[in-house]
């Protein structure tokens, strides 16, 4: 379960940061900022430093396991932001138009 909590908020947390129309006036305009995959990857191995002050998720603190949550957070926030959208599930990515 910790997993799941940790995708879910890293998930949320990046949709947040990258795609919010909210932040869109302070949000800078190079393209890394726009992206789920880069905005994950950082928002993973902050989270990770961050699992003491919540009870959803505890992680060991190790250099391995930041890399690791990191990445997962990447890879998982690029795939949930693929297939949700604001518009609700994108069919596209199964070939339906």
């Amino acid at each position: 379960m910790n997993l799941i909590y940790f995708i879910l908020c890293s998930f949320g947390l990046t949709q947040l940061l990258a795609c919010s129309k909210i932040l869109e006036p302070i949000r800078p305009s190079h393209h890394f900022f726009h992206c789920p995959m880069c905005v994950g990857f950082h928002v993973g191995w902050i989270l990770w430093a961050l699992n003491t002050y919540t009870e959803l998720f505890t992680f060991e603190y190790s250099i391995a396991n930041a890399f690791v949550l990191a990445c997962v957070s990447s890879g998982a926030s690029y795939v949930l932001s693929m297939v949700f959208g604001d518009e609700g599930i994108n069919f596209k990515i199964w070939g339906e138009e």
